[in-house]
């Protein structure tokens, strides 16, 4: 079995040499922690955690099934965010994008992300197929 990287065209690739968004592993995948830019690496959302969040789960849905997953099969997800009282708005995103039985989850409130308008990161893994078993 060989690992591999993932790439969807709707999420930015990093430079070379600086980490991977996505790894497949036999059916394992794991996604880098995601956050809300762009292509051309704006953010995207301004100042809503909400829509910042929104931006980031369409990222992992976009990378997971580009692994062969579906949003389902993800088993847990670390979620950081810089406003904890903010904590609703993320969790209001997230149901948009899973259904049944959601994945394990942590969340933890940080003093800021690499980039200051940044409001959220999440990372997921998971296993292709999970979701059907």
């Amino acid at each position: 079995m060989k690992m591999q990287s993932i790439n969807a065209p709707s999420v930015k690739q990093p430079k070379p040499g600086a980490w991977t968004n996505a790894k497949l592993y036999g059916s394992h995948f794991y996604i880098s922690g995601m956050t809300a830019h762009d292509l051309e690496g704006n953010v995207v959302g301004g100042d809503s955690m909400y829509e910042q969040a929104k931006e980031t789960f369409r990222k992992i849905r976009d990378l997971a099934q580009a692994a062969g997953a579906q949003m389902d099969d993800i088993i847990e997800l670390s979620i950081y965010v810089t406003d904890i009282k903010e904590r609703e708005e993320v969790w209001r995103a997230r149901r948009e994008f899973f259904t049944g039985d959601f994945p394990c989850c942590t969340l933890v409130a940080i003093r800021e992300l690499a980039i200051p308008a940044l409001k959220v990161e999440i990372k997921a893994q998971g296993y292709i197929g999970a979701s059907n078993q």
